[in-house]
């Protein structure tokens, strides 16, 4: 089912985007594999309780009975009953640099997932679909790794100070410097990890009498700095503005709860790409919205800084927008840059704010030395200033990459999420045994792909998730995809739910 946006003036591209409801045979499978594994569970705790089945799993002590329990029931329920029994498709151990190709650890398990054991024995060249190297910078030879390697002679690995203290080192200004230019912001402070970023900043930037308006499939860590913030929450249906617009609308209108007076502040928090669905943000519409409500704007671009737009700079410029039009501009160096951490762009203003204010900014202790480097340097290549023509050709590479095998699944009839220009592609399994079974089928093949359930998405909803990389060539994606059909319609996937129970 296509997903067109309402007001198409605000666009200067074609905005195409797909979400096939879940068909209606599908759905009641599902939940009828879901219902089989949970009356199977009960049986075995009930096995577990008399001791005929051993309990490998943290529970109450008998004398704390009267105590109020310190572990969730059902959620110790999915994890011992559902989860453990397809645990080994995740967390797996990686003994190379994960870039187009990665080698892995070989385990094995002889209780069914409750411990693994490795037998010394590697996976070499597993193709990697699951790690968030868009332009191919997580690499050890190279620019970026020589680069790296220098700033680790000249200053280290750690600093062992926060940046308030002895911690300010002047490649931390020059990254943030950097950073400013490349966002097209007045400037720009940097963190020493993504998700603090987000759920340290927010609570500096909003509180009591303030109210922020999140979509609905907003990251955790985003969640968790709105709820910090001690800021009212309301929730709008994913990249729906008729959504968002009335409860902009009933926030004017009706003011704070109980007194009815103006909102201090009004806060739209929304991502670039959302990277469980693989949808873009509608943000001229969002944009739109904002100025006529005068709201604030939080823009997370965690998934779309470096891996879209013609000049790698987000959605911002995927979309030909002004970035002064965005208040909060944060993103993270963990995924197109191959580093780690994140940021936060804007008016100086409001960094000069962040940088008294910010518990992530006083608290924390500064970033790794190698790793401002390795922003820096990766940074610049996308920005051309490195004299090569190398960060163009990623990003044409990564834009190609993911029209050529997003076109291929759909070919192949597959049902996929997300928008035609995102790296994110979720393939749509739906039922809990294809979960377990696909993971497992496609490392047999040589393949690392990711696969995702309930509770991180919709109970009818399992998926597949792959994400392109420019370092992927056609016959990566070629074996990908035509592996993929193969698994899909192996009775592998019809019978594993055996496994479960």
């Amino acid at each position: 089912m296509g997903n067109v946006p309402y007001n198409t003036s605000l666009y200067k591209r074609p905005y195409v985007e797909s979400f096939e409801e879940t068909p209606l045979l599908v759905a009641v499978l599902t939940y009828m594999g879901y219902g089989i594994l949970t009356v199977f569970g009960y049986l075995r705790d009930f096995l577990r309780h008399w001791n005929i089945e051993k309990c490998h799993v943290a529970k109450e002590r008998a004398e704390q009975k009267d105590f109020v329990p310190l572990y969730q029931d059902f959620e110790n329920f999915y994890t011992r009953n559902l989860y453990m029994r397809i645990r080994d498709n995740w967390n797996r151990p990686i003994c190379s640099v994960p870039g187009a190709k990665m080698d892995l650890v070989q385990r094995v398990s002889p209780d069914y997932n409750w411990t693994f054991q490795h037998t010394g024995k590697v996976v070499k060249d597993v193709i990697n679909m699951g790690s968030y190297n868009y332009l191919g910078f997580a690499e050890n030879n190279g620019a970026c790794a020589e680069a790296s390697l220098q700033a680790t002679h000249k200053y280290g690995v750690g600093v062992s100070s926060t940046r308030c203290e002895m911690g300010n080192l002047n490649i931390h200004e020059e990254m943030e410097q950097l950073v400013a230019r490349f966002l097209g912001v007045e400037s720009a402070m940097a963190f020493g990890m993504g998700f603090a970023t987000n759920s340290m900043n927010i609570p500096a930037l909003t509180g009591k009498g303030c109210l922020i308006l999140s979509d609905e499939l907003n990251h955790a860590s985003l969640v968790l700095g709105a709820r910090l913030s001690g800021s009212t929450i309301r929730v709008f249906k994913h990249n729906n503005m008729q959504s968002l617009e009335k409860l902009l609308r009933d926030a004017i209108v009706h003011g704070q709860p109980r007194t009815h007076r103006p909102w201090k502040k009004i806060l739209i928090v929304v991502e670039g790409i959302y990277s469980m669905e693989g949808s873009i943000v509608r943000l001229p519409e969002v944009i739109a919205l904002k100025k006529r409500y005068k709201a604030y704007l939080y823009l997370d671009e965690a998934h779309s800084i470096g891996a879209l737009g013609p000049n790698g700079r987000g959605v911002v410029d995927y979309f030909g927008l002004d970035p002064k039009d965005v208040d909060i501009m944060m993103g993270t160096f963990t995924k197109s840059f191959g580093a780690a951490g994140g940021y936060i762009g804007g008016k100086k203003d409001l960094i000069d704010y962040l940088r008294k204010h910010s518990h992530s900014a006083l608290y924390a202790t500064s970033m790794s030395p190698p790793v401002v480097q390795q922003i820096i340097t990766s940074m610049k290549i996308i920005m051309g200033e490195d004299g090569t023509k190398l960060g163009a050709d990623r990003l044409r590479q990564l834009s190609e990459n993911t029209i050529y095998f997003r076109q291929r699944l759909r070919e192949m009839g597959f049902i996929i999420y997300g928008n035609n220009d995102s790296p994110v592609v979720p393939l749509m399994l739906y039922m809990p045994a294809k979960i377990g079974a696909f993971g497992r089928e496609m490392l047999k093949r040589n393949i690392g792909t990711v696969v995702v359930g309930f509770p991180a998405t919709p109970i009818i909803e399992s998926r597949a998730r792959f994400c392109i990389s420019a370092a992927h060539t056609r016959e990566m994606l070629d074996k990908v995809s035509l592996q993929s059909i193969t698994v899909k319609k192996s009775p592998v996937s019809y019978v594993v739910m055996s496994e479960y129970l």
